[in-house]
C-alpha cells in the first residue's frame, strides 16, 4: 500500500516538473516570438519614419558679388545661418562631443547606459529630471518633436533617433546640429553665435571659444558671458577639461585656452552686406527664379554664390540720386512721386545699376526699373520712326511735313500747338515734334515702324499696330529695362545684347549650376545706328535733351511725356529720358503710381528725368571714359548739309537782329511822336483852360 502510494506521488511528481518544463518553455517561446514581434513593430515604425525634412541643408545666406567678384550683398530668409561642416573648427566639434555625448562616434544613436542612469534618477525622484540624450537625440528633437518631458514623446524620439543614424552620416548629424542648435542670445546655429558673442565667422572660431560656445548649450540663458561672465568662464574651462580627457587636447592647450582673454562683440550683430543695393538684389532673385528656375527658397537661403553684372560705383551714384529729394518735383503729402532708372553696360548688356523705386523698399516689391509698364512717350520715335526711315533711305536733313494731319481721324499735334510748314528730320528729333514723325511713319508704311520695334525686342499687342506707335502710343506700354536695352543697339553699332543682371550662379558646394549665355541681334546697320546718335546727341546739346549734357563727355538721349487721361490745360502723366554714352545706357521713368486730377506732373519731360540721369552720370564719372561717338563718317557726310545749316541759321540770326533793331527805331520815332503830340494836346488844353478861366473872369 505504502509503495503504491510512493510511485503515485513519484508519477505526480514527475508530471508536475513536466508540465513546468513545458511552460517554461512556452513563455520563453512567447517571449522570443513578443520580442521579435517588437522589434518588428520598431523597425516598422522605424523605416516609415520621415526624416527628409533635414534633407534640406541647413539655410545659408545667398551671397552676391559684383562684377570684380567682390561680395557686394547677402540674402537670407531665416533667422539661422547655415554652415558646412568643413567651416566648423575641429575644435568645436571636439568640445561638444565631450561634453554633450562622449560617445558620439561609437553608438547607433542612443546610449543605453545614459539612458538607464537617467531611468533609475528619474525613478527615484517620481518625476522626469534627467534625459541622457545623445547629439543625435538632441538633433531629432529640435527638427521633429516638442520639448515636453512625456515618455511617449521618448518613445518617439527613440524612433526618430534611430532612421537619422541610418541615414545619415556622423559628419552630417553633427553639420545639423550644430546649425540648428539655440546658443542663447536670440543665436540660432554655430554661424550666428560666432558672430553675436565674438563677432567672427564660426570658422574663425578659437579653442578657448569653442569650447565656451559648447558649454552654452546646457543652459543658454544662466550661463551667457554677456549676463555671467565668472559661470560662462567656469563652466568654459570644465569643456576644456572634458575635452582633455576625451583625448582632443592635451594639458598645454588647456593652459593656453585659459589664458586667452574673452572678447566678447558688445556692437550689434550686423553684417555690413545685409540690406545693401536692395532694388538689384530683388532684380537677382526675380532673373534666378524666371530665368535659371531655382525656387525662392533656393535663391535666399541655399548658400549659393551669384556672381553679377553689378557696379557698385554706379549704383551708389544711382542710390545718392534717389535719395536728393530735391532733384525731384515735389509730392503731395499723400502719394509720393515715383521714379525707377536702369543702367545696362551696351556692349555685353550687363546691367551695372538700377533703382525701382523711392521712398521705403518693400523686399521684392513692385520694381519700378524693371517691372513697370507705360507708354514711352516720344522716347519710341527713334525706334518706330526714324531707324525704319533711315533704312527707307531717308536722311537726316530731308525735309518732312509739319502741318495739319487727319490720317483717318486721328490727328497729331506738337506740343506748342503750332506748325513750321516743313523741318528736316534733324529738327524734328532735336525739338522732338510729334507732326513730322506721324507723316513719316505713314509714308514709310505702318508695318515697317511696328517691325522696327519688334526688333528692338519690345512686344507689341495687336492695339498698339496704328500712327500712334509713332509717339509711343501703347495699349499697356514698356519698360525702363526694356527701353534701355533697345536703346543699347544704337551705342553699340547696331548690335543689341540680351540684358541681363547675373553671369554664373554657384551652388554650396562649388558646383556652377547656372551661367549666362550671350544673346546678341543685329538690329540695324552701324550706319544707321551712327546716323540716330548723331541726332539723338543733338537732342542733348541743342534740344529739349540739354538738361543731360554733361561737359566733357559725349551724350545723347532722346525725352518723352505721355498725355494725362484726363482732360487738364497743362500737364503729363508720365515722364522719360533714355540716355547713353559710348559705355553706358540708362533709361528713367518718373511719374506717380496712381495718376488723377490731384497727381500728375505739372512740369515738361525735358526738367526732371534728363536732370536725373545728367546727376547718375557726374557722381559715376569715374566709371566713364572720355571716348567719343565714332560719328567721322557721319558729320564728314553730312559736313555740306551742316554748313548750309549754320549759314541758314546765321542768316535768320541777322534778319532777326535787322527786323529788332527796325521795330527798335519804329518805336523809337512812335515815341517822339507821341511826346509831340502830347506837347500840342497840353498846349490846347492850357489855351482852353485859359479861354475858360477868361470865361469864368
Amino acid at each position: 500500500m505504502e509503495q503504491r502510494q510512493q510511485r503515485r506521488a513519484s508519477k505526480q511528481r514527475d508530471w508536475s516538473k513536466f508540465l513546468k518544463k513545458d511552460l517554461v518553455k512556452k513563455l520563453l517561446i512567447a517571449g522570443i516570438v513578443a520580442a521579435l514581434c517588437g522589434f518588428l513593430i520598431v523597425n516598422i515604425f522605424i523605416w516609415t519614419s520621415d526624416v527628409s525634412k533635414l534633407n534640406k541643408p541647413a539655410p545659408q545666406p545667398t551671397i552676391i558679388y559684383d562684377q570684380n567678384g567682390k561680395i557686394a550683398s547677402k540674402i537670407s530668409n531665416s533667422s539661422i545661418e547655415g554652415v558646412g561642416i568643413k567651416q566648423i573648427p575641429k575644435e568645436m566639434i571636439h568640445a561638444v562631443v565631450a561634453t554633450e555625448d562622449q560617445r558620439f562616434y561609437k553608438h547607433n544613436g542612443i546610449n543605453y547606459f545614459a539612458i538607464m542612469k537617467a531611468f533609475f534618477k528619474n525613478m527615484l525622484s517620481g518625476d522626469i529630471v534627467a534625459g541622457g540624450s545623445t547629439v543625435t537625440q538632441q538633433l531629432a528633437k529640435n527638427a521633429f518633436l516638442t520639448h515636453e518631458r512625456t515618455y511617449t514623446r521618448k518613445v518617439k524620439e527613440v524612433i526618430i533617433t534611430k532612421k537619422i543614424e541610418r541615414t545619415y552620416s556622423k559628419d552630417e548629424i553633427m553639420e545639423r546640429y550644430l546649425n540648428q542648435i539655440y546658443f542663447g542670445e536670440g543665436a540660432w546655429g554655430i554661424q550666428r553665435a560666432a558672430k553675436t558673442y565674438f563677432g567672427k565667422e564660426a570658422s574663425e572660431l578659437t579653442l578657448s571659444e569653442s569650447a565656451m560656445l559648447a558649454g552654452l548649450i546646457k543652459a543658454p540663458s544662466i550661463l551667457s558671458p554677456f549676463k555671467n561672465m565668472e559661470k560662462s568662464v567656469e563652466r568654459r574651462d570644465l569643456v576644456l577639461a572634458l575635452m582633455e580627457k576625451e583625448g582632443y587636447i592635451s594639458q598645454d592647450d588647456v593652459e593656453k585656452a585659459k589664458e586667452q582673454p574673452v572678447v566678447l562683440n558688445e556692437d550689434k550683430v550686423e553684417d555690413e552686406y545685409d540690406g545693401k543695393y536692395p532694388y538689384y538684389v530683388d532684380h537677382i532673385i526675380e532673373e534666378a527664379m524666371k530665368k535659371y528656375q531655382l525656387t525662392k527658397n533656393e535663391v535666399l537661403s541655399g548658400g549659393l554664390h551669384i556672381y553679377t553684372e553689378l557696379n557698385p560705383a554706379i549704383q551708389k551714384a544711382t542710390e545718392e540720386v534717389y535719395q536728393n529729394g530735391n532733384l525731384f518735383p515735389e509730392s503731395p503729402e499723400d502719394q509720393l512721386l515715383q521714379s525707377g532708372a536702369i543702367l545696362i553696360d551696351p556692349e555685353n548688356g550687363g546691367i551695372q545699376a538700377l533703382v525701382g523705386g523711392r521712398g521705403e523698399h518693400t523686399f521684392l516689391g513692385f520694381n519700378r526699373a524693371t517691372q513697370l509698364i507705360r507708354q514711352p512717350g516720344s522716347t519710341m520715335k527713334p525706334l518706330a520712326v526714324y531707324t525704319p526711315a533711315l533704312e527707307q533711305g531717308y536722311e537726316i536733313f530731308d525735309l518732312l511735313e509739319d502741318k495739319p494731319l487727319d490720317i483717318g481721324g486721328y490727328q497729331p499735334q506738337n506740343y506748342d500747338k503750332q506748325y513750321r510748314g516743313q523741318v528736316t528730320m534733324y529738327d524734328a528729333v532735336v525739338n522732338s515734334y510729334n507732326v513730322p514723325p506721324v507723316w513719316l511713319l505713314n509714308e514709310i508704311g505702318l508695318e515697317k515702324g511696328t517691325k522696327a520695334v519688334e526688333k528692338f525686342g519690345i512686344p507689341l499687342q495687336e492695339e498698339d499696330r496704328a500712327l500712334g506707335i509713332a509717339l509711343g502710343g501703347m495699349h499697356d506700354g514698356t519698360s525702363p529695362l526694356a527701353m534701355a536695352q533697345a536703346y543699347s543697339a544704337f551705342a553699340n553699332n547696331g548690335n543689341m545684347v540680351e540684358a541681363h543682371s547675373i553671369q554664373k550662379i554657384v551652388d554650396a558646394e562649388g558646383k556652377v549650376i547656372a551661367k549666362w549665355k550671350s544673346k546678341s541681334t543685329t538690329v540695324i546697320k552701324p550706319e544707321i545706328a551712327q546716323k540716330i546718335t548723331y541726332m539723338l546727341k543733338g537732342v542733348v546739346e541743342e534740344g529739349t535733351g540739354k538738361n543731360a549734357f554733361l561737359d566733357g563727355f559725349d551724350v545723347a538721349g532722346k525725352t518723352g511725356s505721355t498725355q494725362l487721361p484726363f482732360a487738364i490745360d497743362a500737364g503729363t502723366k508720365d515722364h522719360w529720358f533714355v540716355g547713353y554714352t559710348p559705355d553706358i545706357v540708362g533709361a528713367v521713368w518718373l511719374g506717380y503710381d496712381q495718376t488723377d486730377e490731384n497727381h500728375y506732373l505739372a512740369t515738361s519731360s525735358s526738367g526732371t528725368t534728363p536732370v536725373i540721369f545728367k546727376e547718375i552720370l557726374s557722381k559715376a564719372k569715374s566709371e566713364l571714359s572720355n571716348e567719343k561717338f565714332a560719328l567721322t563718317s557721319i558729320e564728314k557726310k553730312y559736313k555740306n548739309e551742316i554748313k548750309k545749316m549754320k549759314e541758314k541759321e546765321e542768316k535768320a540770326r541777322k534778319e532777326q537782329e535787322k527786323e529788332k533793331e527796325k521795330q527798335e527805331k519804329n518805336n523809337g520815332k512812335g515815341k517822339g511822336n507821341k511826346e509831340k503830340n502830347k506837347g500840342k494836346k497840353d498846349k490846347d488844353k492850357d489855351e482852353e483852360d485859359e479861354n475858360e478861366e477868361d470865361e469864368d473872369e
